[in-house]
């Protein structure tokens, strides 16, 4: 077939326009594929630190041992621990009514790096006594079927340690005939019945002389 003139050059101008037609969009309009979103534990959608379930804080524990009770609390407090507790060392039973006259001789738990929910203890004795020397005496636990051992302990130690139904008769046994007012004051030297016996409901009768006294 011939070929004119004009069809060839309808031929060349619509091979120029196909090579001109529309490409990829490759222009700034495009829109670039999205990144997958880091999404936090919270779910907020902000990058976070994952904390394992049941991590606690911790710190550091001092030694606390010599310092005045008062002082020893701000301490333990500004440490970050806030369940604080103290008892007599001498295991009389008294109150810590005043911290700042009390000292501390002994601690639970021990110096060191614990979680800040630990109960700190603290044992005591006021500033003018001497730490126990056969350590801290505590009070002991509630008597059970069997009369503990209360001799050396405060009148009011054994008070509490008994059940409360038990009749209870405290003497002087110093010769003076004193009343037995403060019982934290005052030492068990004999009971009634002895260590070791059984309890069965009967009244017990506790000997007793003022701390520093000979029984």
């Amino acid at each position: 077939m011939r070929i004119t003139r004009t069809s060839a050059a309808t031929a060349l101008l619509l091979a120029a326009l196909t090579a001109c037609g529309p490409t990829a969009d490759t222009g700034t309009d495009a829109k670039p594929e999205s990144p997958t979103p880091k999404v936090s534990a919270t779910g907020t959608g902000e990058v976070a630190q994952e904390v394992p379930a049941g991590t606690q804080a911790t710190a550091n524990l001092a030694d606390m041992a010599g310092k005045g009770l008062q002082s020893a609390q701000d301490e333990a407090q500004a440490a970050g621990y806030y369940h604080l507790t103290s008892h007599d060392a001498l295991g009389r039973g008294r109150n810590q009514v005043l911290d700042r006259n009390w000292k501390v001789c002994s601690q639970s738990p021990a110096p060191g790096t614990h979680s800040t929910d630990t109960e700190v203890e603290f044992g005591t004795v006021k500033l003018e006594e001497s730490c126990p020397a056969s350590g801290d005496q505590g009070e002991p636990e509630e008597a059970g079927s069997v009369m503990p051992d209360f001799v050396g302990k405060s009148v009011k130690v054994a008070r509490q340690a008994l059940d409360g139904s038990t009749g209870i008769t405290v003497n002087d046994v110093s010769g003076r005939d004193r009343m037995v007012l403060v019982e934290s004051n005052w030492q068990v030297c004999s009971t009634d019945p002895a260590a070791g016996a059984e309890l069965a409901g009967q009244p017990v009768t506790v000997g007793a002389v003022k701390f520093g006294e000979s029984c």
